[in-house]
């Protein structure tokens, strides 16, 4: 029915956009406006507008609710609201009656003019200032086919997380996929995921957002950069539509796509996380655009100062900070949680500088933020997974007091201290010993599991694996920011020369490290989870922030996966062997080899401590050697892990298995593949108790209940290894300044 609808009062809940009686109800949430209108679009790409609708306090006002009943309108309908009130700057207002804004409940955000079919692209036409760039649609999510299929609801002490990019994974002319980076173009790479062993994925924003928020280019090639990871969201309820991958005429129905994406996981049994961003959004600071939060009610969804300025508290180095602990953002936040999980099925959350969420209207942090308590306590939530980026740009740092009681965290600790080891700095072995418990010293004293300790060498922020072993210091001059952004202190190492290499010496001690920081992660107590890439040996070229790079330096090069296909192999065993003993991902932290007797019950490993002898370990700030054995009381082998952080080779006589005729060999970084780990029943038996542990090294080896002359040794062809010779080590000068 065309335009003019009849209209009526509405209902002030819920708010956004709400299909139903042959209608949408509108309702919006401002407490210091003095009118508000809402327009209705006659055309797809919102140049035209069909209506104009004033809402009357008396009628359509409900306390700071403000709402509207509208006939004959529905799914796919494109519309925006325009907002009176105070420009009063000093104060915080910033209401402008003429500037149409995005709703914040919007389910659905598409470009208010067409723009050109690639990611992002320029705006077509009309020239167009960066703000009433975007239309709200309504969406109506329900009614999809689920299929009878539901989550895995994967235990927490099996899983293994898989950070990645949903466009940036496929987006690669090698990904051979129909529709590269897009949800289907994810689809298609089940069945990678399912061989790497992974369990779940935890994709970064989804949220949507403007590519074109940044006014930079790339100093080397003069392309105008683009904002690619999506950290600047418009809504916290519109997925990003170029995601999608939908015409512009379908929008509307585009998001049954990522209903699809979530089904098709389930049925093979992954899980879906999705990295949120409740801490700022994508208007930035006061010279940013002005998309919807600002000025529908600034001083309500954003931390003002009270100096007088109007300028925003930045605790999220963004230019804003969202007021999450003002009652009605709180709620916005719970319903956007309660939405994703409802209507897409999504199985957790990572928060996003999830220290904000913890901070008072003056940004001092608070003992029991209320929204983190709504959020573990609320039964829609219930069976999600909570984790917290326990820190944020103003300084606050939570690792191992992040308030609740449900929440993981991303166990910063943990990174560092396996980057130093391993880089040989000094002090480091204590360190590490902790975090291959699951860090008790962080955790366990408040009653944490070791499951809700997230471990990770490296995640989207910082380098790569590779590029971790490969480069001193970043390079990111190609951000146009002089250098000027990422971390400066990723804990890196050379292995003996600055960047890229054609070393056959460096580049095959490169690939140990590699081995070694892997091995680490995934014999650590704790929740692993291990960025896209890693697995092949990916590369963005010493860049630790490439944010803006919608390019090579983003992409999953698909063709990695046969030219790195020992490193590939490797990782894939590596989380086989973790999954399949349960040693290494206890629910409970690992009791001392003294623990009193009582816990010889399944679910119960207690650690012993060694050196290069038996029971005689070091734990002095210059050791580089870190041995221990896990014994299991009934439902696992022992497990002896040596790691070696050292220059030189270390003879090392092992403890006697305790139920076992002999130990197996599973894993030993320093011999070439297929040698450097072996699948199952393939193991090397060792012929006596002492055992050579190569320089830069990790040996695993698995106690064997299989009597001597009954094991065949199966014959596996055998790679000649890379000498290691004329190569600096990676400590003394590698370490930075």
């Amino acid at each position: 029915m065309p335009p003019p609808y009849a209209y009526s009062a509405g209902l002030p809940r819920p708010l956004g956009a709400t299909p139903r009686d042959g209608g949408v109800n509108f309702a919006l949430y401002s407490e210091n406006a003095t009118a508000v209108e809402l327009i209705l679009y006659a055309d797809p790409g919102g140049r035209h507008v069909g209506q104009v609708i004033l809402l009357e306090h008396r009628q359509h006002r409900s306390s700071h609710c403000w709402h509207v009943f509208v006939s004959g309108v529905g799914h796919g309908q494109r519309y925006a609201w325009r907002v009176r009130g105070p420009w009063a700057p000093h104060r915080g207002h910033r209401f402008d009656p003429k500037r149409p804004l995005l709703d914040p409940y919007a389910r659905l955000i598409a470009p208010r003019h067409r723009v050109s079919p690639t990611l992002g692209g320029p705006p077509e036409g009309h020239g167009m200032q960066r703000s009433g760039r975007f239309v709200s649609v309504v969406v109506d999510p329900t009614g999809f086919d689920w299929q009878g299929v539901t989550p895995p609801r994967t235990p927490a002490t099996d899983r293994v997380i898989y950070e990645l990019h949903l466009a940036a994974f496929t987006r690669h002319p090698s990904s051979a996929v129909d529709k590269r980076g897009s949800i289907d173009g994810l689809i298609a790479k089940i069945p990678f995921l399912l061989e790497l062993g992974v369990t779940t994925v935890e994709l970064l924003p989804i949220f949507a957002f403007d590519p074109l928020v940044i006014d930079r280019k790339n100093p080397f090639t003069n392309e105008r950069l683009q904002d690619v990871w999506g950290y600047n969201p418009l809504s916290f309820f519109a997925p990003h539509l170029p995601y999608l991958n939908r015409a512009e005429g379908e929008a509307a129905d585009a998001v049954t796509a990522l209903q699809q994406l979530v089904r098709a996981f389930h049925a093979a049994g992954l899980e879906v996380f999705l990295d949120v961003v409740f801490n700022h959004t994508g208007e930035l600071g006061l010279d940013g655009p002005t998309h919807s939060f600002r000025g529908v009610d600034n001083t309500t969804y954003y931390i003002v100062k009270q100096d007088g300025s109007g300028a925003y508290s930045d605790f999220t180095g963004c230019g804003n900070t969202v007021r999450t602990n003002h009652p009605a953002v709180r709620r916005m936040v719970l319903d956007s949680l309660r939405y994703w999980t409802t209507h897409f099925h999504i199985d957790g959350f990572r928060f996003d500088l999830a220290s904000v969420l913890s901070r008072d209207d003056d940004g001092t942090p608070i003992a029991n933020p209320p929204i983190l308590w709504e959020i573990e306590g609320d039964p829609t939530l219930e069976q999600t997974t909570l984790i917290a980026e326990a820190w944020d740009a103003g300084g606050l740092y939570q690792v191992g007091r992040f308030p609740g009681e449900r929440w993981g965290e991303w166990n910063g600790r943990f990174r560092d201290d396996v980057r130093r080891f391993w880089r040989g700095d000094t002090g480091m072995v204590g360190p590490l010993a902790q975090r291959m418990l699951g860090s008790p010293d962080l955790y366990e004293r408040h009653g944490r599991q070791p499951s809700q300790c997230v471990n990770f060498i490296t995640a989207h922020d910082g380098f790569t694996l590779a590029d971790l072993v490969s480069y001193r210091k970043k390079r990111n001059l190609p951000n146009g920011e002089g250098d000027r952004d990422g971390s400066n202190n990723e804990y890196s190492f050379t292995c003996g020369e600055d960047g890229p290499s054609t070393n056959p010496a460096v580049l095959a001690l490169r690939q140990r490290m590699q081995k070694n920081l892997l091995t680490t992660l995934f014999l650590a107590q704790g929740t692993p989870m291990m960025l896209a890439g890693d697995e092949v040996g990916r590369t963005q070229q010493g860049n630790n922030n490439p944010w803006c790079q919608d390019n090579e330096v983003s992409w999953f090069d698909w063709r990695l996966l046969e030219e790195q296909a020992e490193l590939h192999r490797f990782t894939r065993l590596l989380i086989q062997f973790r999954r399949k003993h349960p040693s290494l991902h206890r629910s409970r932290h690992l009791l001392g080899h003294d623990a009193p007797p009582g816990h010889d019950t399944p679910g119960y490993t207690r650690v012993r401590w060694h050196g290069v002898e038996p029971d005689r370990s070091d734990w002095s700030a210059e050791a580089r050697f870190l041995s221990y054995t896990l014994t299991a009381a009934v439902d696992d082998a022992a497990i002896h892990i040596i790691l070696n952080g050292g220059a030189s080779a270390v003879t090392v006589q092992l403890p006697a298995p305790s139920r076992a005729h002999s130990w197996l060999r599973v894993i030993d970084t320093a011999l070439p593949a297929p040698d450097d780990i072996r699948a199952p029943g393939y193991e090397s038996p060792l012929a006596n108790l002492t055992y050579q542990v190569g320089a830069y090294s990790a040996v695993v080896l698995v106690e064997d209940d299989v009597p001597p002359a009954s094991r065949v040794r199966p014959t596996l062809r055998m790679i000649i290894p890379t000498p290691l010779r004329n190569v600096r080590p990676p400590d003394s000068s590698d370490q930075d300044e």
